[in-house]
């Protein structure tokens, strides 16, 4: 299909509330995630949501497997989740390291539910329900964040943390996980 150009921090429709989706199995649906599913991978992204391609549509997709960006992640399967909604699992948050397709180059830690149970629809309208712990639960969370108009940076509470990934590895406050980070897209 094709990729797509990914909306930067600053653009409003960032900071849009998705409206849901209501027909299924439909060929302007599949095209669209087809197009998140090459965007997603033609950056490096370990999630990507539709309002980051410019449509306002309750719809992220989300997948690791070897990703050059994410080289400690543990493999996520290929998820289309559509009008997603979360729960927290127990109290339990966890602060990490959070960088963003829509805010290259930059990462900052932000704070997350470490457990979510998450329940939503694919693409044919079947039901999706599932527990995630760790880095899924935290892929989850920011992207369903973007469907609700927020970006990880709102979620951060010392942005002293926050900055370009060069910077804070040059200051050893952020260990460097892949290289291609700074040319990637974040």
């Amino acid at each position: 299909m094709a990729v797509k150009k990914v909306l930067r921090i600053g653009n409003p429709l960032l900071k849009t509330r998705c409206r849901s989706i209501t027909e299924f199995d439909t060929s302007e649906l599949h095209t669209l995630i087809q197009d998140m599913r090459d965007t997603m991978q033609a950056e490096q992204g370990a999630g990507l949501a539709a309002i980051q391609i410019g449509i306002p549509l309750r719809l992220v997709i989300f997948s690791v497997d070897a990703n050059p960006r994410y080289p400690e992640a543990e493999p996520i399967p290929e998820t289309v989740l559509i009008n997603p909604v979360i729960e927290p699992v127990g109290t339990g948050m966890e602060t990490d390291w959070e960088g963003c397709l829509s805010v290259p180059g930059l990462r900052g830690l932000v704070p997350r539910y470490q457990t979510i149970r998450y329940t939503g629809t694919d693409q044919y309208g079947q039901p999706i329900a599932t527990t995630a712990s760790g880095f899924h639960a935290r892929v989850v969370q920011h992207e369903v964040d973007h469907l609700d108009g927020i970006l990880y940076v709102e979620r951060m509470q010392d942005m002293k943390s926050f900055g370009f990934v060069e910077e804070l590895a040059a200051a050893g406050v952020f260990e460097r996980q892949c290289i291609p980070c700074e040319t990637s897209g974040e």
